[in-house]
């Protein structure tokens, strides 16, 4: 299997991988060779049990621009059938991002535009660097943000939503902080010590018990508060007591010993 051409993948350590998007010169934007080949890697990184961390980063002075101007120019061409497989990519993607087993961190050292914000969303954890600037431009050029809109609505909430997905406006780090839709915005000498925190903080947890609590999250949030819910979070609680991190780790905590996970 050849290299990919659009990413990087490298070893920060031997449980933390970090996958970067390498084409600063047109400021990471994202095409379907792009969209590709971070599917693959995603899905590969998943399946890997010696992966339990992954951050999503990129070279430059950008994040991600979004859609690449030269696929922009092919799909001006497409027929509707065509944009719906070109999209249908791009919304498995961020499926495949936002539903890995492993904790991920978007590392995000400049702009985020349009499909880039998708990206940063449909990671667990966002940390910024605070001249970094945020827009969801679509609306601009005719077009809506679809595929990223459950992604970017849960990271910002619908009120928010409503505001950037309409006027299509530029907002900085320090709002985008305000509204949720990062976890913390930092000088830039100070993001790899806070994307190492997270790291930290993930590589000291039980690597089932992440996997179980995205599972939750994603089955609770937005969901109607009836009896059924209630049901399903008394099944994850149950399954994860008896699930043999959750039996190690409770019996870890009782013996006062460290679990086999921090080793």
């Amino acid at each position: 299997m050849s290299a990919p051409a659009t990413i990087r993948i490298d070893r920060l350590a031997p449980a933390v991988v970090r996958v970067g998007l390498v084409r600063p010169e047109v400021r990471n934007a994202f095409d379907e060779t792009v969209i590709a080949e971070l599917t693959a890697a995603f899905r590969a990184l998943d399946a890997d049990d010696g992966v339990r961390v992954v951050v999503l980063a990129a070279d430059g002075t950008a994040f991600c621009a979004g859609a690449d101007l030269n696929w922009m120019r092919r799909m001006a061409g497409y027929s509707r059938d065509d944009n719906l497989a070109d999209a249908a990519a791009l919304a498995e993607m961020l499926r495949t991002i936002a539903t890995c087993r492993k904790p991920t961190i978007a590392r995000v050292q400049g702009d985020a535009y349009a499909g880039g914000m998708g990206l940063v969303a449909a990671c667990d954890i966002a940390v910024a660097v605070d001249h970094a600037q945020f827009c969801l431009s679509e609306v601009k050029l005719g077009l809506i943000p679809a595929t990223i809109s459950p992604y970017v609505i849960r990271s910002m909430g619908a009120h928010a939503a409503q505001r950037y997905f309409l006027t299509a406006e530029r907002f900085d780090a320090a709002t985008a902080l305000r509204i949720g839709f990062v976890h913390e915005a930092v000088p830039a000498d100070a993001l790899d010590a806070r994307v190492q925190h997270f790291v930290d903080a993930f590589l000291a947890a039980s690597p089932q018990a992440l996997a179980d609590c995205k599972r939750l999250l994603q089955a609770v949030a937005s969901q109607p508060l009836d009896a059924a819910l209630i049901a399903r979070t008394a099944e994850f609680i149950a399954d994860s007591r008896s699930s043999d991190d959750g039996r190690h780790g409770i019996a870890s905590f009782l013996g006062k010993s460290k679990p086999r996970w921090t080793a």
